[in-house]
């Protein structure tokens, strides 16, 4: 049994890979400050034994002194500030959080000698309108919001923490993941909102004319990305998403589908498009298949079957 090391593990994704490290047999220590992160998200995770420890990332002290009591073998990093328009709003605040906060993820990792970090970045956010769909980690990053920019630099301290101190990084630049656990009454991807909408009984709101496209990856796939990088030596970038864009008028037909009953009431209703959002996002992941041996196996409507089957009737 090997300690692992769980940042944002209380958040819609990260208590995800913390159910799924334990499944493995693995002790596990969460750190999150719960601001956004939910500690019922944990519920079974603390029944069974794993810790949780409220600290703030940008607290570098605090973040050293818990990986030093920790030791872990691996130090899975979500942690992150992730509302795009509070990064337009505060990009200071963003930065704090998103880089200030890795740098001390990663300098903790160094002196206590973790041989593992798997960062959590961002793929839309960080390759903005890209001219190549789907885009390959080669294209060369244009953020259209200080998230995707924070995100892009906290990337780049993990490929110097590589580069300078040996430290075996890995970064996994998400596509839109989806799926159980994602609040669908906070900053929220547009899956779990619809989805709240549609059981609430409510028409969706699309933000311009809901032809702009997404990579949409279910959170279980995310994990098993998280698991396949933590278990390999490749470091850098790796695209984690399905390859195929999707627009957010077909997310509504396929919840009409799946809920014929409700067809009638889920009709969008359109608003003007939002500052910083892209109009195609799409990544390319033959990096992640090629050298990870991961990829995504959950298709769309499954994974809407299941996300929608998880919220309260």
């Amino acid at each position: 049994m090997a300690r692992m090391l769980v940042t944002g593990g209380a958040g819609f994704i990260g208590s995800h890979v913390v159910d799924a490290l334990q499944e493995r047999g693995h002790e596990l220590t969460v750190l999150d400050d719960l601001s956004t992160g939910r500690r019922e998200n944990l519920a079974g995770a603390l029944e069974r034994g794993a810790a949780l420890s409220e600290v703030d990332l940008r607290d570098g002290a605090a973040v050293l002194e818990l990986v030093r009591s920790v030791e872990p073998r691996a130090i899975f990093h979500l942690g992150a500030q992730i509302d795009v328009r509070r990064s337009i709003a505060d990009p200071a605040f963003d930065a704090r959080v998103n880089v200030e906060g890795t740098v001390n993820v990663l300098e903790a990792a160094r002196i206590v000698g973790v041989p593992r970090v798997v960062n959590t970045s961002s793929g839309g956010a960080i390759y903005g309108e890209a001219e190549v769909m789907p885009t390959p980690e080669a294209t060369f990053p244009a953020p259209m919001a200080p998230y995707g920019q924070s995100k892009f630099a906290a990337e780049g301290y993990c490929d110097l923490y590589t580069r300078l101190h040996g430290l075996s990084t890995a970064s996994l630049r998400y596509g839109n993941v989806f799926g159980p656990r994602q609040d669908p009454l906070g900053e929220a991807g547009v899956v779990a909102i619809f989805c709240g909408r549609l059981r609430e009984g409510r028409a969706p709101t699309i933000y311009g004319d809901g032809r702009q496209t997404r990579d949409y990856v279910y959170v279980g796939d995310v994990v098993a990305a998280n698991l396949a990088a933590a278990d390999s030596g490749a470091t850098g970038p790796f695209n984690i998403g399905r390859g195929e864009e999707v627009s957010v008028l077909d997310i509504v037909e396929a919840l009409r589908e799946i809920a014929p009953a409700a067809a009638e009431v889920f009709a969008p209703v359109f608003e003007p498009a939002r500052l910083g959002e892209l109009e195609r996002s799409c990544v390319d992941p033959s990096r992640a298949r090629a050298e990870l041996g991961w990829e995504a196996r959950t298709g769309l409507v499954g994974g809407l079957r299941t996300t929608l089957a998880s919220l309260p009737s």
